[in-house]
């Protein structure tokens, strides 16, 4: 399965440095944004390959449920719990297809990663620089500087259907994590509503709506490593589409604090209802499928 991984990554990311050439060569801002369109192909095809893989190979049980009526011609919010970087490809297994290609924040630091780094400046990934709380009582000047840098990628995306991926606990789940925050959750970090309402100030007023997406991995989370394997086969995705709430859309999450009181608790209450979820999922026995089942393929 790496092996096959591997080559997926190796021949897409080859057709992506070519592509990348072709919209660079031209000095025009409307070729190149009609070009980044195209380039989503790359994504499309990356996950083809890895779908095709799981379908040859058998390795996963994957059950979805919730994904009808959604559109690859719309822009959409994605929200998820997060367990392992095995999330990730339950992601783009689950929307490939039915929305457009998902794009998510990452740190800044990940551009230097080979390979991955290049992939995901040269795909229009969001990358955000975290400051920390020291710093900003250091230097003022930069606060609200994570806003900018959202704003300005939520008018990048405004031209072509894009499906923004977040994840709000903003790190893994882990126990000691869970026990260390204190989280009123039996299954969840805290949720961090600060991404929410960055994307939902800059561009909620062209959001078709939430897709609220809870991950369970029945057999107990993999590592990715346990999941490249085939160690672990059994995994739930409960899947909401749901309208934004209007009052939402188009507020200033950093200055207006009314405004981020009202999405916090709006993110508290998604976070709530998650935590029922998956704890119902949890006591679905083995064999016995909560949701509709989903051959990758």
């Amino acid at each position: 399965m790496l092996l096959f991984l591997a080559l997926n990554t190796v021949a897409w990311f080859m057709i992506m440095c070519i592509m990348a050439l072709i919209r660079i060569s031209v000095p025009s801002a409307a070729w190149r944004q009609r070009w980044a369109a195209r380039m989503n192909v790359i994504i499309n095809g990356w996950v083809a390959g890895y779908r095709s893989m799981f379908r040859l190979l058998g390795t996963l049980e994957l059950e979805v449920c919730g994904t009808e009526g959604l559109s690859r011609d719309d822009w959409y919010l994605v929200v998820s719990n997060h367990q392992t970087w095995t999330d990730i490809f339950i992601l783009q297994l689950v929307y490939g297809q039915k929305v457009p290609p998902l794009k998510f924040f990452t740190k800044q630091e990940l551009i230097w990663l080979p390979l991955l780094g290049i992939a995901l400046y040269v795909l229009d990934f969001p990358f955000m620089k975290r400051y920390s709380r020291e710093f900003l009582e250091k230097h003022p000047e930069y606060r609200g500087k994570d806003l900018e840098t959202t704003r300005a990628y939520c008018e990048r995306f405004r031209p072509i259907p894009t499906a923004i991926l977040i994840f709000v606990e903003g790190t893994r789940f882990t126990p000691e994590k869970h026990d260390a925050q204190q989280s009123p959750y039996l299954h969840l970090l805290r949720p961090r509503a600060g991404g929410v309402g960055f994307v939902l100030g800059a561009m909620g007023d062209q959001l078709r709506g939430l897709i609220d997406t809870t991950i369970v991995y029945s057999d107990g989370t993999p590592t990715f490593w346990q999941f490249l394997c085939g160690r672990r086969r059994r995994v739930q995705v409960l899947v909401e589409h749901m309208r934004l709430p209007v009052e939402l859309t188009g507020g200033d999450y950093v200055r207006d604090e009314n405004y981020r009181r009202r999405v916090q608790t709006w993110v508290d209450e998604l976070w709530q209802h998650k935590d029922e979820r998956i704890d119902a999922l949890l006591r679905v026995p083995a064999g016995q499928p909560s949701t509709t089942s989903f051959t990758p393929g």
